[in-house]
């Protein structure tokens, strides 16, 4: 996603495949606001967190952990230590229409694929593991499972059909353009650990620190806490 002035260096957000629906409506609000141009990078929170160690231009990491942006505030690659801005949440979807969701389908010998993000680099993907080893089902699916790079190929697969269901963020199918269209269910929070998903701002640009710590300020406001609510995040008032 880029912005409108390109006589300015833009403000750089490294996001978290989970928070790209509702980063782009915090980044809309936000440029409204204060004018600052932003561009979005999406990916993983390990990848991400592995392209910010090798020098990649970013200015505000905005992960689906606290894992790693901790990470990267011990070895000195941020201006301050990370903050939590928001709790995810784990569904199960599908896109057929004749498909009921339950972890009892997931066995079923009609369900060939089931999606779900790398556990190793992807926070929602260790989630939905979790999930399925704490239901006592991971080794009785295990050969059915895909595995994407990231949230968001875990949706391309499950939107596509190559994977009849699979496990995303809620902000996924709380997005505007998946809101009416789809099938999903609430996986219970029990199941899992808690997402608690950490910002930190980055100091590889110092002559954008300014800007990083407006943009920071504005995802924790009580604007930036309205938009993550409607896409399904839990925060803290």
């Amino acid at each position: 996603m880029s912005c409108k002035k390109d006589e300015q260096p833009k403000l750089t957000i490294a996001t978290a495949a989970n928070m790209q629906f509702a980063m782009k409506e915090i980044i809309q609000t936000f440029e409204k606001e204060t004018e600052i141009a932003c561009e979005m990078v999406i990916s993983s929170s390990g990848k991400l967190t592995a392209l910010i160690k090798e020098g990649a231009p970013y200015d505000i990491f905005v992960s689906a952990n606290m894992k790693y942006p901790n990470e990267l505030y011990k070895s000195g690659f941020t201006l301050k230590q990370p903050e939590i801005y928001a709790y995810g949440k784990l569904v199960m979807w599908t896109m057929r229409k004749d498909i009921k969701l339950s972890f009892e389908i997931l066995e079923d010998k009609h369900i060939k694929n089931i999606a779900l993000a790398n556990p190793k680099t992807a926070p929602y993907g260790f989630s939905a593991k979790e999930v399925l080893i704490n239901k006592d089902i991971y080794h009785k699916i295990e050969n059915k499972l895909v595995f994407g790079e990231s949230v968001s190929q875990t949706n391309q697969f499950i939107a596509s059909g190559v994977a009849e269901i699979g496990f995303t963020a809620k902000s996924v199918v709380m997005a505007p353009k998946i809101k009416d269209n789809n099938n999903w269910i609430d996986i219970d929070p029990d199941l899992y650990s808690p997402i608690a998903q950490g910002i930190v701002i980055l100091i590889n640009r110092k002559e954008l620190l300014h800007k990083a710590k407006k943009f920071n300020e504005f995802l924790i406001s009580s604007k930036g806490k309205e938009i993550l609510n409607n896409f399904g995040y839990s925060v803290n008032d």
